[in-house]
This record gives C-alpha cells, structure tokens and sequence, in this order.
C-alpha cells in the first residue's frame, strides 16, 4: 500500500512540475505579448483593430496563472492524499482554460484547433490522474 501512495505522490509530484514550467513559460511569453501588441498599437494607432487580440492575450495570462497556481498546489500537496480533491479541482480549471482557449480560437473565425486542444489536455489529465491515485492511497 505504501507503494501505491508513492506511486500516487510521484505521479502528482511530476505532473505538477511540469504545470509549473509550462504556465510560467506561457506567463512569460503572454506578458511579452502584451507589451508586442501595446508597441504594435502605439504604432499602427486606430487602424489596427486589437480589441480580440487583447482578449485573447488577458486570457491567456489568465490561463497561465491558473496553470501555475495549479502546479505549485499539485507540488505542495503531493504527499497529502487529503488534499487530493482541490488538486482534481485546480486539474479541472486548466483543462477548462484549455477547452476555452479553444472556443475563443473558434469565436475569433480561426478553424477548430483539435491537436492544440488535445495537446493541451494531456498534463492537466495526468495531473488529475495522478491526484485520483494519491486518493487512494
């Protein structure tokens, strides 16, 4: 039993890294994304028309934080089976982001970005997998 617990905490421990990687290097790059758009529109003024760009770079910031604050929870808590349930639920919110940032590609008259969105499911559902697991054990 004590094996499946470790197996559980490793899992969630690992997963939870990565969250922090991923949403600090996807906070950095939208961060340099706000400040591109701002020098682009200072430049180009009122012709260029940013209003969806500037949501999705807010949501994307959004998203980042949520994907980082998700991590450090999964790290933190990852040798605490009692804590599993808030995990699965900060697994769920960046898997919600993902599945938003998708509608929000489609709302914006792109195609539907079903790779992206696959993608971007997978750490967020080993996340919650690896939180199931430190459950029960």
């Amino acid at each position: 039993m004590e094996e499946k617990k470790s197996s559980g905490s490793g899992f969630l421990k690992v997963c939870g890294i990565l969250l922090i990687i991923f949403g600090a290097l996807a906070l950095i790059l939208s961060l340099v994304g706000i400040a591109g758009m701002a020098a682009l529109q200072s430049i180009m003024g009122s012709e260029l028309n940013v209003s969806m760009a500037w949501v999705a770079l807010v949501f994307a910031v959004v998203g980042s934080a949520i994907e980082l604050i998700a991590g450090i929870i999964g790290v933190a808590n990852s040798k605490k089976p009692e804590k599993a349930k808030t995990c699965i639920v900060w697994g769920a919110l960046v898997a919600a982001v993902s599945v938003a940032s998708a509608i929000l590609t489609v709302a914006s008259g792109q195609d539907f970005p079903i790779v992206s969105l696959l993608i971007g499911l997978v750490l967020p559902v080993l996340f919650i997998i690896g939180a199931v697991k430190n459950m029960k054990a």
